[in-house]
């Protein structure tokens, strides 16, 4: 199986040198034990997806780690909570850092007891699926800002990636598994739906109806790239509201879902604040809602939604990736609908981004960047979109191609 070096090894390597215990946290099957194997090759390696090592983990966690000494790498620890307090006596009786690598891919009750039993004493990491830099093999790693700065380096690590490439990345998505020789699209997400509701969801949560749960899922899905509504939702699946505030709390904690917080301040009185939705995987989307291929998802009614949603991913992950567990982005609308894709917040200034399908990108699109002139002090900005080359549309904006990500 040939490994797709991860942009996110340099961020463990910093931690490494800081913290006595890492843990990377993420989706099933976006590399996390993956990474760390291959980064720690002669490193003792367990998982309590293991039946027998959970039970022990569970019924005698001292005599379990005297088992199994540091340094070590400890797959879903999530399914051994209680394993933390008794690694949190170990690296304190213990002066040497990277003594224990940790994974989850199931944030709902793992961070809460992570913060109790392991506060500064570890370095967290979110992983998510491979990032266009990534696929492409580019060494590039400075998190996205639409700066001049920004783009004069970028320009000297340019990846071309055709259109047709691009559809059939954002319709098959990003797992690592799904870039490997031989991979099916289709066998691959229905496992990875099983396994994520029958060991995640019902198993950690105690979601009982698992076919509603995968029918939130859906409908969640067919809403990418809009303001949450949870009513709306709520009465398509049938259920109640505090039910669908559960299950969306569930997939955002598993980073199945993303939840863009509007941009707000004191002088920014008539924005909204309800969050937009987005799936920190297309290939999910795709699979859910029932593209089957990247044709006529490029052609169907959803492509702009898609589209925006793998930008906006895209990003999150260059951030992610530099190890920023809450990267400064933001969207704008107000009373009045008007509606800035994205803002990045850097330097105290908010840089606006629109994000456009098309491939005629026009003045006419940025228009509502001047909202932003009454709130903050507005920075650089621009249309992430189909056009192939950067050019500019007024002192400040640019055009820019998707494969400046």
């Amino acid at each position: 199986m040939k490994y797709i070096k991860r942009s996110a090894e340099k961020v463990i390597e910093k931690e490494e040198k800081m913290f006595k215990a890492i843990l990377v946290t993420g989706a099933r099957q976006v590399g996390k034990t993956t990474m760390l194997k291959n980064l720690k090759p002669n490193t003792n390696y367990i998982t309590l997806d293991d039946m027998l090592l959970n039970q022990s983990a569970k019924e005698d966690p001292d005599l379990f780690l005297k088992s199994h000494p540091a340094p070590i790498i400890i797959d879903e620890i999530q399914y051994a909570p209680d394993l933390l307090r008794y690694i949190k006596i170990a690296i304190d009786n213990n002066e040497k850092k990277a003594q224990f690598y940790l994974t989850g891919s199931q944030q709902f009750h793992l961070m809460k007891d992570v913060s109790e039993s392991l506060a500064g004493r570890i370095g967290i990491l979110n992983l998510l699926g491979l990032s266009l830099r990534e696929i492409t093999e580019t060494d590039f790693y400075k998190p996205f800002i639409p700066t001049q700065d920004y783009f004069k380096e970028r320009e000297m690590y340019k990846t071309s990636i055709s259109y047709s490439e691009i559809w059939d990345i954002i319709h098959k998505g990003t797992m690592p598994a799904l870039y490997q020789k031989d991979s099916d699209f289709d066998i691959f997400y229905t496992m990875y739906v099983n396994t994520y509701i029958e060991r995640d969801v019902r198993n950690l949560t105690q979601v009982g109806d698992t076919l509603t749960f995968l029918k939130f899922m859906t409908v969640l899905a067919s809403r990418i790239g809009q303001l949450l509504n949870l009513q709306s939702i709520a009465n398509e699946v049938g259920i109640s509201i505090p039910t669908a505030q559960r299950w969306l709390s569930i997939l955002v904690s598993s980073n199945i879902v993303y939840l863009l917080e509007p941009y707000y301040n004191n002088i920014a009185k008539r924005a909204i604040k309800t969050p937009k939705v987005y799936f920190l995987d297309t290939g999910l989307v795709s699979y859910l809602t029932k593209w089957k291929n990247k044709d006529v998802l490029e052609s169907g009614n959803m492509a702009g939604n898609f589209f925006e949603n793998f930008v906006i991913v895209e990003i999150i992950k260059s951030y992610y990736n530099n190890g920023e567990l809450r990267p400064p982005l933001y969207f704008y609308r107000d009373k009045e609908k008007r509606e800035i894709d994205l803002i990045i917040e850097q330097n105290g200034k908010l840089h606006p981004i629109e994000i456009k399908k098309s491939a005629n990108p026009n003045k006419d699109m940025i228009s509502n960047f001047n909202v932003l002139e009454k709130i903050g002090k507005t920075g650089e900005g621009g249309i992430i979109c189909m056009y192939d080359k950067m050019i500019d549309l007024d002192e400040k904006n640019k055009v820019i191609p998707y494969n400046y990500l």
